[in-house]
């Protein structure tokens, strides 16, 4: 079966976003930190836009062009890679094309919500002054255009923190980062041109190739999932984390559903899947740049926690599941 690599599957979901009215330089140093990311997160679902994203992690960095536009409330919005192999993708509303050229094949899937450039920013469910303090540290030039950098610091060493980039003219995030417990810069996403608010035409959705003779192929559904309540629950949760939610899941080659509880802060999310034991018993961890997995058995069961989050976080939820 042929896959998207993770990489573009990770920025084929830039969240959207039409300008805010703009604001002047004053209004805009006089607003609080909050206020900042309340139009942040207001901006980021409705601006048109196009341009140059880098995204750098584990020492590797990649470039995307990006053009973006809500056409009657749909998302509409086409990748390009700037290096290998050229991999297209387009995505209207929820059908997503990837297009590998130098294996003339078209992907067909459905839009996966997880998958976004911009899924790390802070929601209004984030307690600042409880679990992060967020504050406002300076302007830069990001992309050409002036910027307003906040700084979301973490009270412990369950989360991680962020530095985010807010163009000063529409609250639009230029650039984010995400820190490490000692400072450590682990992920990098900027935008290294952009237009915002331009005017785009549909032709700039269609494929820049010829692909009618290209090979078809169509992704199934990734699981079938169904909301239920659970007997399980994290009886050492870090400070400030809640369940959000909790489902069963049919995924693709497993005997029987599977138990699925996510846990967030405000920023932070963590999975948590519960399923039958196998044979043997054993402890797994591994890190792929920002998320850390942790899987152990707990009685008849393998629990697997998933999260961007430090090691120390899966690990220590993982360890402290249990069943009423």
């Amino acid at each position: 079966m042929i896959r998207t690599p993770k990489s573009f599957r990770h920025l084929s979901a830039l969240t959207a976003a039409a300008t805010l009215a703009a604001c002047s330089v004053t209004a805009f140093a006089q607003s609080s930190p909050d206020e900042l990311l309340d139009q942040m997160n207001h901006v980021v679902t409705v601006t048109d836009y196009e341009g140059t994203v880098v995204r750098w992690e584990n020492g590797k960095s990649e470039a995307l062009k990006v053009v973006h536009k809500i056409i009657d409330g749909v998302i509409n919005e086409k990748l390009i890679t700037q290096e290998g192999n050229g991999l297209e993708i387009i995505r209207i509303g929820n059908d997503v094309h990837c297009i590998l050229p130098d294996k003339q094949t078209v992907l067909i899937e459905e839009w996966n919500e997880q998958l976004t450039l911009f899924s790390a920013l802070p929601t209004s469910e984030i307690r600042y002054g409880a679990e992060y303090d967020v504050s406002i540290v300076r302007k830069d030039r990001v992309a050409g255009r002036t910027a307003v950098m906040l700084a979301v610091r973490p009270h412990d060493e369950f989360r991680y923190g962020h530095r985010i980039w807010l163009d000063e003219a529409t609250s639009f995030p230029l650039k984010t980062e995400l820190m490490g417990i000692d400072g450590e810069l682990i992920e990098q996403i900027k935008f290294a041109d952009i237009s915002i608010g331009s005017n785009i035409s549909m032709d700039a959705f269609k494929p820049s190739m010829d692909i009618d003779d290209f090979s078809w192929y169509s992704q199934p559904a990734q699981y079938a999932s169904e909301d239920v309540e659970t007997n399980w629950q994290c009886e050492d949760l870090p400070v400030g984390f809640e369940a959000i939610s909790t489902m069963t899941e049919q995924l693709p080659g497993a005997d029987a559903p599977v138990t699925h509880i996510v846990y967030s802060d405000g920023m932070a999310t963590v999975s948590v899947f519960i399923a039958e034991k196998h044979e043997t018993e054993f402890v797994e961890k591994f890190n792929v740049g920002a998320s850390n997995t942790y899987s152990i058995q707990q009685g008849d069961y393998q629990v697997t926690v998933v999260g961007e989050v430090p090691a120390a976080t899966v690990r220590r939820i993982a360890t402290s599941m249990t069943q009423n």
